[in-house]
């Protein structure tokens, strides 16, 4: 299998809506290549836009552990935790992205939400 070919043709399917198909065709690269971030980011986020947020929760976990510092990865699992209404736990790893990045108002957005709705359950 040609994994580069195999990666286009995965994003390519992604940025035309379709991320299930991405996701498929990520999974066998990301068996091929665990240690490649960009492959691995890609099908977290191709699981998160199809809504399988265990399997995006397992894949942006284990790019946060290979490297802490991923703030992205940070943002998008404290998304996913959002939509599995976890928002005590989305909130941690919001908080830690806008610290990271903290120009981007896509960041700070998320995380002004969860945390409203966080201190509203109290």
């Amino acid at each position: 299998m040609d994994l580069l070919a195999e990666y286009r043709r995965a994003t390519m399917f992604f940025e035309a809506g379709d991320p299930s198909g991405a996701a498929r065709l990520l999974e066998p690269i990301v068996a091929a290549e665990p240690g490649n971030a960009s492959v691995r980011q890609l099908l977290a986020r191709a699981y998160f836009q199809s809504a399988q947020l265990n399997r995006a929760e397992t894949q942006l976990r284990e790019l946060i552990d290979r490297d802490p510092a991923d703030h992205y990865a940070h943002h998008v699992l404290g998304r996913t935790l959002e939509r599995l209404n976890r928002h005590a736990d989305a909130l941690r790893h919001l908080r830690i992205a806008a610290a990271m990045h903290s120009g981007n108002d896509d960041y700070r957005v998320a995380l002004d939400r969860v945390q409203t709705r966080v201190e509203g359950n109290r």
